[in-house]
């Protein structure tokens, strides 16, 4: 084992874990990955979640008592998870009391059925935060056109959210306004700022997976030295934007207020092409002030084998919009494809929470109590 992990976190990389189960928390495991592998906050989704209730009998026990209240699917799916999320939570507690609050963090996604309506959002992630009920907790909400000004409202409010599904650099910037528009708002009622805390979840090894399609289907050999390049340029101006952002005159009177910058977290960093290294989205976006949310293969060979040098993100602004340029100039569309994958990655979030749904009400009708006669 090399000390990668250590690297990684003294360049100012906070490592997320991209997953969570029962098994996880009772086990000792989420706590042995802080005290071992510098992990320092969770990240869950419907997928999930999905899987960590259908395997096992690690839920066996709660969804019987949750059948024999003859609760309906969807609240014994919110039980379930904001169960989970609390414990794990209290695991990271003391992360997040020596960070003041900047790690230590859990993750918990409103419904994603509810993507395209703001009222349902906003009125969603208060549920989510109340039935938390731990200071740690972020709330997340996808960067759709209608999850928008539901970040701005959740952030006003208080509440701290982790704001995912962001493909586009233009969708990024607007996300960064809706934050600052939150705090602004947070600030004209008297809310203590510093105890809000928001990270933007840039979502990295999709766009390398439908931009390498198109370039595959190009077949030029101008196309194919183009392969891989995508997703990191993306990202690494994402952080350029973060940089423009947050040392603006807007932050300046924010900053002065005590509000805390929206980190940039890299999602989806697990690679997708085995023909590519399995911590490439891990030891090239290595900057000060990230988070990188991984799932535990990647954190695993990142702590094996991962070649951390330093800052790999600033200094290749230039590269990385030449990259991008280059792909635009073999037609393909930038603008296409990140609402593809915005898209998709909705639909996506709302079919694995419709699984979600099948095999929750499938463990509450096996485990429900048989009827007295």
């Amino acid at each position: 084992m090399t000390d990668a992990l250590k690297r990684l976190s003294d360049e100012g990389v906070a490592i997320w874990l991209d997953d969570l189960s029962r098994k996880r928390i009772t086990s000792g495991n989420l706590a042995e990955l802080i005290d071992q592998s510098h992990v320092v906050g969770v990240t869950t989704n419907p997928s999930i979640f999905q899987k960590a209730i259908s395997q096992g009998d690690g839920y066996d026990q709660q969804l019987s008592d949750l059948a024999a209240r003859e609760v309906t699917v969807e609240e014994a799916i919110r039980m379930i998870t904001t169960a989970d999320v609390r414990d794990a939570a209290d695991i990271l507690r003391p992360v997040f009391d020596a960070t003041d609050g900047q790690d230590g963090r859990v993750s918990i996604e409103v419904d994603p059925r509810l993507a395209h309506n703001t009222k349902a959002t906003v009125a969603e992630a208060k549920q989510l935060a109340w039935l938390v009920d731990r200071p740690n907790a972020l709330i997340k909400i996808p960067a759709t056109r209608a999850g928008l000004p539901a970040i701005t409202e959740t952030i006003a409010r208080g509440i701290s959210v982790n704001v995912t599904l962001i493909f586009s650099l233009e969708r990024y910037r607007e996300v960064m306004d809706a934050y600052l528009a939150g705090l602004e708002k947070a600030k004209a009622a008297g809310l203590d700022l510093s105890k809000i805390h928001s990270v933007a979840s840039f979502f990295v090894s999709r766009v390398d997976t439908e931009v390498d399609k198109r370039l595959e289907k190009l077949g030029t050999d101008e196309a194919k030295a183009l392969k891989g390049k995508a997703a990191l340029a993306n990202a690494r101006l994402a952080y350029q934007a973060y940089e423009e952002v947050f040392s603006s005159d807007r932050w300046a009177a924010l900053d002065k207020a005590h509000a805390n910058k929206q980190r940039p977290l890299w999602a989806s960093t697990g690679v997708k092409d085995p023909a590519y290294k399995d911590t490439l989205y891990v030891d090239e976006l290595v900057a000060p002030g990230t988070v990188n949310t991984m799932p535990e293969a990647t954190l695993e060979a990142t702590a094996d084998h991962g070649q951390i040098t330093g800052d790999t993100v600033r200094g290749t602004y230039e590269q990385a919009r030449a990259d991008l340029d280059a792909l635009a100039g073999l037609g393909i569309s930038y603008d296409d494809v990140v609402q593809l994958l915005e898209d998709e990655g909705v639909e996506k979030f709302e079919a694995s929470w419709n699984d979600l749904l099948k095999s929750t009400e499938a463990e509450l009708k096996r485990l429900a109590p048989a009827s007295e006669a």
